[in-house]
């Protein structure tokens, strides 16, 4: 893919719970040597609607068409953020999706609980925290132990009731969608995902990854927002050509 294919579409990348911005690092380092422009939000992680506010934030900083994409929690994000008018397409990595009116607790709960649910626990100060054998055994289980209990120990913890915020609108509703399946997941439902990519006749790839897929198969990952990128751009300049 050429820069003439991509050029001037932008990649927003949304980072999951007890995650930040830096998650998507080795996703970023393919897309920019590919010539496209990526920014990632760092999300404050303590509301739905504080983590909306920031995503729009970096939004409003972008010209021209963009390609938004969630991480886990980072989808829900995306599915409220994604209403804004410059997001042409949405890419979602082992990621909720919640329908309007639906929180990700809700989806969380019509599934059987993954391993990883066990490891959250309070941190003392009524935030919620991932543990770092969690982090290990359940979340970055294809990482080596080393990199997954760095993982652990750079995560924010997450607001207590971030989970049970609900969406407004859902943005996947009107917008074409991607969806990264991660088959040995250990920290969101498998099934969910499968259901998820379903419902929302999302363009769907499956990968044998834990949940942390954008650190594992960072290349596969990068494939599908790339696919994304492609068909954004092959649409904005038929319009171009179309207003000429």
């Amino acid at each position: 893919m050429g820069a003439a294919a991509t050029s001037g579409v932008t990649v927003v990348l949304v980072h999951g719970a007890w995650a930040d911005g830096s998650s998507w690092r080795r996703v970023i380092a393919i897309l920019q040597a590919r010539g496209v422009a990526a920014i990632a939000v760092q999300n404050p992680t303590t509301s739905l609607a504080d983590d909306v506010e920031a995503t729009r934030q970096i939004l409003k900083s972008v010209t021209g068409p963009v390609v938004l994409a969630g991480h886990s929690w980072g989808g829900t994000v995306i599915t409220e953020a994604g209403n804004e008018a410059k997001v042409k397409a949405l890419v979602y990595v082992a990621a909720f999706a919640p329908d309007a009116g639906q929180s990700t607790g809700d989806q969380v709960g019509a599934y059987p609980a993954p391993p990883g649910l066990g490891g959250i626990s309070d941190d003392g100060t009524g935030r919620l925290r991932m543990s770092a054998q969690s982090w290990v055994e359940n979340v970055a289980q294809d990482l080596p132990p080393a990199d997954a209990r760095v993982l652990a120990a750079i995560a924010p913890p997450l607001g207590p009731a971030t989970f049970g915020d609900a969406v407004s609108r859902a943005a996947w509703a009107e917008k074409p969608s991607w969806y990264v399946v991660s088959a040995r997941d250990r920290a969101v439902s498998v099934d969910l995902q499968r259901d998820l990519a379903k419902r929302m006749k999302a363009r769907t790839t499956e990968l044998e990854t834990s949940h942390m897929s954008l650190l594992s198969a960072p290349q596969a990952v990068a494939d599908v927002i790339l696919a994304a990128v492609a068909a954004v751009a092959a649409v904005a300049a038929v319009a171009a050509v179309a207003a000429a």
